[in-house]
């Protein structure tokens, strides 16, 4: 479990069933002062397991499952990723509970500096998450806990507002149009919809709606 908030950034490097991680910025030394093999790791939001402790990055084994499932197979070596240590028992949740499994690879469609932020839009791919986008609700995007400024009723797109602090501590700044991007709902939405389902109160996923949650006191 982690909380999507970004504490260092990592060069990234593909090998042959895992990959490789040299810390390069932020607080690297949280991630790797107390790291040990099988500790779980977010890398660009995704739950990797630490097989291999270096002196300055880590290994971890990774899936063909998850290299078609995530950005993590796209990235050319060098490509730098975020990177946060999974939740301690008793540790601050500043962001929101992101799991590290994402649920859809999407795209940014634009970025656009405005006087206090940056306003990113990014798109969605059918069938992922739609259900799960929900004005002023939280998703994290590569791993980053964003809180969702706009998105359109069908869930094809949504915007954020990001300070300059996290755009620049983070791969966001990284990002030109139409690069992908690891996004994973949140996971308190998932329990909602699965415990409406199993009492009877919804039939289908479409049932789910910001208007449905608000009638029943959920939002």
């Amino acid at each position: 479990m982690f909380t999507g908030l970004v504490q260092a950034l990592g060069e990234l490097t593909v090998l042959d069933g895992a990959v490789r991680i040299h810390c390069v910025a932020g607080d690297i030394q949280t991630i790797l002062q107390d790291l040990a093999i099988g500790d779980s790791i977010a890398v660009d939001g995704i739950c990797l397991t630490a097989t291999q402790c270096l002196g300055n990055g880590f290994l971890a084994d990774v899936s063909p499952e998850t290299l078609q499932r995530s950005t993590l197979g796209d990235l050319p070596p060098g490509a730098r990723v975020n990177l946060e240590s999974s939740l301690r028992a008793g540790g601050k949740v500043g962001g929101h509970f992101v799991t590290g499994h994402v649920d859809g690879v999407g795209w940014l469609i634009s970025a656009e500096a405005t006087e206090q932020s940056w306003l990113l839009k990014f798109g969605v791919p059918a069938g992922s998450l739609q259900r799960y986008l929900v004005e002023k609700g939280s998703i994290a995007v590569n791993g980053i806990s964003l809180t969702i400024a706009d998105c359109d009723r069908d869930g094809h797109w949504f915007t954020v507002a990001v300070i300059p602090h996290t755009y620049q501590e983070t791969t966001l700044s990284r990002l030109q149009a139409g690069d992908r991007v690891n996004l994973e709902g949140d996971i308190l939405g998932k329990y909602v919809e699965r415990l409406l389902r199993h009492s009877g109160q919804a039939t289908a996923q479409s049932d789910i709606s910001l208007e449905f949650l608000t009638e029943h006191g959920y939002v």
